[in-house]
């Protein structure tokens, strides 16, 4: 007879146990003033997480970043072709002061220079645009990956925290049935008043958990909502979550860790952004040795008028360090004439203008700096800048090393803590399957039937969180080695 109070309240308690495990998605709670029938936002799901992360903030940061390489290169290879330039002038001048007219002179110019030597500066910034292009591509795809790894990690916390959530109302609902029955069998002096107050510490510390519980999920929403830029609607449930080990890519499970490492060596931004530099002080390098050993020569031709006061002329001159071939040309609008004078018909000296005679000029010039020129330095200078580049390429590719065998180690840390989780769930489920058939034998009570119903829900959200914890550590190294594409990730099972 006394055991029927406590069936009584026991099985409500059970029914809520299973309702909550079967629950549907927990909506947010609508905001003040706002309509009954209002739309609620859609609960996140794993493939419109995939989706809007390519609209994120830090997506559209990185794809700038890669636009911006683009474009310094496109204006590395404008100013390393053909270039032209055309002006114009106009000079009005009086001569002599006090005497002479107004003569207006309108003149056109008009240049171009061409970089044709591989060593000309114009072509070393085309190639160092290109090595930054390339760098730049690598760190894109990086950093879409990092956002990823990041985004896929605050989904299975959500997730967690979802599991978290629904079992602390589990616990919470026995905890509250446990206290009922303990007040009811304090009234009947059957417990001491200690027992009693264990039961209502245990169920203010489930309320507690519930508690922090909700507060993870509304966490792990905030997580979410910093990754993507926007505002985001997480679900209750952890039945509406999809699992992210259906993203690992294949070629990372089950791989050599010789192979992974070659692999992110190759791949990783690092290595490229350190291997740039190099190249980059190598070209330093080459350049003052260069400029050490070639004489700074120049050689010109120029043909048309040649006056002090301007005439129509032509020319083009090549530099041997600049590697660069230029041309001007200068052309008055006005015929350019000189005053000449000669004896007249009666033996009087006259004055009259002709056109300037036209000519041609060719020169060849050179500087030797033969003390205080500071190049042998500025050789030793790059030398040692170049060792030091060399020595960042060893110390990233170091690094890397380090980092992909520091993550293949976690991944299988976590891998091997699966099989004593999945052996805690057999034992749950059978202690679940036994606790039924000592009720029904009538051996049993309901209580022993809920506590290994707990314990079974307790046993399947550890092993979905060490499956998440594998698949985010995969996902890891996959990152690390350079084999996750985002751009690739297809959930499957939705």
């Amino acid at each position: 007879m006394r055991h029927r109070p406590l069936l009584a309240l026991l099985l409500p308690a059970l029914l809520g146990l299973a309702a909550a495990q079967d629950a549907p998605p927990l909506a947010p709670p609508a905001p003040l003033g706002a309509p009954v029938n209002a739309v609620q936002p859609a609960v996140l799901t794993l493939p419109r997480l995939l989706q809007d992360l390519r609209t994120s903030p830090g997506w559209r940061g990185a794809d700038l970043t890669y636009r911006a390489a683009e474009l310094q290169l496109q204006s590395a290879r404008a100013r390393a072709g053909l270039t032209v330039q055309a002006g114009a002038s106009a000079s009005l001048s009086k001569v002599p002061w006090d005497g002479g007219d107004w003569a207006l002179t309108p003149t056109v110019t008009a240049s171009f220079a061409l970089p044709v030597l591989p060593w000309s500066p114009q072509r070393e910034a085309v190639r160092g645009a290109e090595r930054a292009l390339n760098a730049a591509a690598i760190e894109l795809r990086s950093s879409r990956a990092s956002l990823t790894v990041q985004a896929l990690q605050a989904y299975a916390n959500a997730r967690n925290a979802a599991a978290a959530q629904q079992l602390a109302a589990a616990q919470l609902t026995l905890a509250e049935t446990l206290l009922k029955v303990a007040q009811e069998q304090r009234e009947q002096n059957l417990i001491p008043q200690v027992a009693l107050l264990e039961r209502q510490a245990a169920a203010e510390q489930a309320r507690a958990g519930a508690e922090q519980a909700g507060r993870g999920l509304t966490l792990a929403a905030a997580q979410l909502s910093r990754v993507l830029g926007r505002g985001v609607t997480l679900s209750g449930n952890v039945a509406d979550y999809a699992p992210v080990s259906t993203l690992v890519p294949a070629g990372v499970l089950g791989q050599p860790l010789d192979a992974l490492i070659a692999r992110a060596l190759a791949r990783r931004p690092e290595i490229a952004r350190a291997q740039a530099g190099l190249a980059d002080a190598q070209a330093a390098l080459a350049t003052a040795e260069r400029d050490q050993k070639l004489p700074d020569l120049t050689a010109s031709v120029q043909a048309g008028q040649f006056a002090s006061s301007g005439g129509r002329t032509m020319g083009g001159s090549f530099g041997l360090k600049s590697g660069t071939v230029s041309g001007q040309l200068n052309f008055p609008l006005k015929e350019p004439t000189t005053s000449v004078t000669a004896p007249g018909p009666d033996g009087t000296p006259a004055s009259r203008e002709v056109a300037l005679p036209s000519g041609v000029a060719l020169n060849l010039s050179g500087t030797f700096t033969l003390l205080g020129s500071g190049r042998s330095q500025a050789t030793a200078q790059a030398q040692a800048a170049t060792e030091q580049a060399a020595l960042a390429v060893d110390s990233v590719r170091q690094g890397v090393e380090l980092e992909v065998r520091s993550r293949f180690a976690d991944l299988e840390n976590a891998r091997d803590g699966l099989s004593a989780a999945q052996t805690s769930l057999a034992r749950a489920e059978t202690g679940l399957s036994d606790a039924r058939a000592r009720v029904d034998a009538g051996l049993g009570t309901t209580l022993e039937v809920a506590q290994a119903d707990l314990a079974l829900t307790q046993a399947r959200a550890s092993l979905a969180n060490l499956d998440a914890q594998v698949a985010l550590a995969a996902l890891s190294l996959a990152q690390a080695t350079g084999d996750l594409d985002p751009l690739l990730l297809t959930p499957t099972g939705e």
